[in-house]
């Protein structure tokens, strides 16, 4: 399913809730929308968090650890995160207006240490290139997921799709639940998805919350370039690792296919 959240209240908006709103999604996430000099105090007694900054400037403080992140935009430059393990709690201050800050919890009742991931460590990748005219060329960048993170339930990245693009593509699935957060150049910027076989509009700060197993592709319009934060819940005994392609639409992964228009067989020009 598909919700907009419309214009983000001060402090807290919730997504999602292990023990209530969406919880199939297994995941406790809120955006955070924080004026100069408000506080958030996070962390999870039974799990684990991670802290997403989003755009704005702030300062974390957790364990005699302080640091100070901050980000123009979330469309330009690779993001700063935290990864924490349970009863670690992080306090974050804004330092300006308009901050905003993605948190996401789930329970793991593994230890491990507290890990700040600066933009140089995000792995920002271009996929699509090269590939049906151009049509699916997007960022997607990965802070941490089982390749890293091997200790965490939860995967955590971020996907810039231009605008008119596909992202998410090919359509793919994949057994364990995934939430998309959405955020747009543009406050009247919109977009498509996808979810299983049903259609829906999106828009700035919408939300998608996708059951494991249906088929998530999704497009901007036009105009409109579209950032989404995507946060996967690892399964017990079956760690999200790849996407599986729809049966359908594999055929988009072969080598020198032929896509229409094509001029030698009177496409259009």
């Amino acid at each position: 399913m598909v919700e907009s959240m419309g214009g983000l209240k001060d402090g807290r908006n919730t997504i999602c809730a292990a023990n209530g709103k969406n919880s199939p999604m297994m995941m406790d996430i809120d955006v955070w929308n924080l004026a100069r000099g408000m506080a958030a105090t996070v962390g999870s007694p039974g799990g684990e968090t991670a802290v997403l900054l989003v755009k704005g400037a702030v300062t974390a403080e957790w364990q005699n650890q302080k640091v100070r992140m901050e980000r123009t935009s979330e469309f330009n430059g690779d993001p700063w995160a935290l990864h924490v393990p349970k009863d670690v709690q992080v306090r974050i201050v804004s330092e300006q207006d308009g901050s905003i800050v993605l948190v996401q919890s789930t329970e793991n009742g593994r230890v491990f240490s507290p890990k700040l991931y600066r933009p140089e460590d995000c792995r920002s990748e271009i996929f699509g290139e090269g590939e049906w005219g151009g049509t699916a060329r997007r960022i997607v960048r990965t802070v941490f997921d089982y390749g890293n993170a091997p200790y965490s339930n939860m995967v955590l990245g971020e996907v810039i799709t231009w605008p008119g693009k596909w992202s998410s593509y090919p359509p793919h699935w994949h057994p364990q639940p995934e939430v998309y957060y959405y955020r747009f150049d543009r406050p009247q910027g919109f977009g498509f998805c996808l979810n299983g076989n049903k259609a829906y509009k999106i828009t700035d700060n919408s939300y998608a919350a996708i059951s494991g197993g249906d088929v998530h592709p999704q497009t901007s319009a036009p105009g409109y370039a579209m950032y989404y934060a995507w946060m996967i819940r690892h399964l017990k005994n079956n760690p999200w690792r790849d996407r599986i392609i729809a049966e359908d639409h594999k055929w988009l992964c072969g080598k020198n296919i032929r896509i229409w228009p094509d001029k030698e067989q009177g496409g259009m020009p």
